[in-house]
């Protein structure tokens, strides 16, 4: 009966890692020059972490909290490229500037005890 338990108490362990890394990972790309758009952005075709914007540039962020770098962009698969591009052009077609957007997709790699490792236009 402890599994059920233990289940749910490592959801919960992960979803707040999922959390704490995303903050991490926006707060390096603001030190970059980036200003936050959304967080968690959700359409019903996917989910875009973080969505960010340098002028005319909207960045959609995958962020990967793994033990490596290569662990974190290796699980950014072809399918989840998709569903974030799907979401990504939701976003796009509610925006009234969307015409003079360039778009770009990006993962940012959250490895313990080093600062997020962002990798520009990695898919």
């Amino acid at each position: 009966m402890s599994g059920g338990k233990t289940g749910v108490e490592a959801r919960r362990k992960a979803f707040r890692k999922g959390h704490l890394s995303e903050w991490f990972a926006a707060l390096a790309l603001v030190l970059k020059g980036y200003r936050p758009v959304a967080r968690r952005y959700r359409t019903r075709h996917g989910e875009v972490d973080l969505i960010m914007r340098k002028g005319d540039l909207a960045v959609f962020v995958e962020v990967k909290a793994r033990a490596s770098e290569q662990a974190a962009v290796d699980a950014v698969t072809a399918n989840a490229a998709r569903r974030i591009a799907a979401a990504g052009d939701v976003w796009l077609s509610r925006q009234s500037d969307a015409s003079r957007l360039s778009l770009r997709y990006d993962i940012v790699a959250v490895i313990p005890g080093r600062w997020p490792v962002h990798f520009p236009n990695a898919f």
